[in-house]
């Protein structure tokens, strides 16, 4: 089965571009102003509309409203949003685009419940407390493999061009998201790097 790549923590168009250009079928951007990879709206939109606009962008958001995320989405053009805190599932049931909700393992158990939060697409991080993502902790590949036997899962969380293939073969996601592990520094990519994360995720599902 092919396997969807997203190279997220964008901040810069040029890192966006080399990233759809190495062949990720997503680029992610952080719209939260206490992460480090954070772009606000307003950037964000004038980032993606430029000279053709930037295509399959997605947004991550940690806790705004679903009114919020959606003024952002349909400004912005997003494919999908990503929500990554405490946000209630039943104002994002009816958004016109598609969620995708990250979820946590936290004593044995998936936080929040993916039962109780209809997502398109679950997105399997490492539990850090006091963070949203980002942070580079390898996520729990076995827990993570039995969650995908259930559910559309991405898997992130610690993955580097080094150990994607092994996670894609152990876990078996419908996608890989990275974004610390193609870093020359918060928010600005190896252009290398990610180019050798979307070729070793490639050759792991042929």
């Amino acid at each position: 089965m092919p396997i969807d790549i997203k190279i997220c923590g964008l901040t810069t168009r040029d890192d966006a571009r080399a990233a759809l250009e190495a062949g990720a079928d997503y680029v992610g951007f952080v719209v939260y102003p206490k992460s480090p990879r954070h772009v606000s709206p307003t950037a964000l939109r004038h980032l993606l509309e430029r000279e053709g606009g930037i295509t399959r962008a997605v947004g991550v958001f940690v806790n705004m409203t679903a009114r919020d995320v959606a003024t952002v989405a349909d400004d912005c053009g997003l494919v999908a949003v990503q929500v990554h805190g405490d946000e209630d599932a039943a104002g994002f049931a009816g958004l016109a685009r598609p969620v995708w909700r990250a979820v946590h393992l936290r004593s044995g158990t998936w936080q929040p419940a993916p039962e109780q939060w209809p997502a398109a697409r679950y997105v399997v991080d490492a539990t850090v407390p006091g963070q949203y993502g980002g942070t580079g902790v390898q996520a729990d590949w076995d827990e993570a493999a039995r969650l995908a036997r259930a559910r559309t899962i991405m898997l992130s969380g610690g993955l580097t061009p080094e150990n994607v293939a092994g996670a894609i073969r152990r876990v078996r996601p419908t996608g890989v998201d990275v974004s610390s592990g193609v870093e020359l520094s918060p928010g600005r990519k190896d252009h290398a790097k990610v180019a050798a994360f979307i070729q070793a995720a490639r050759a792991a599902v042929t």
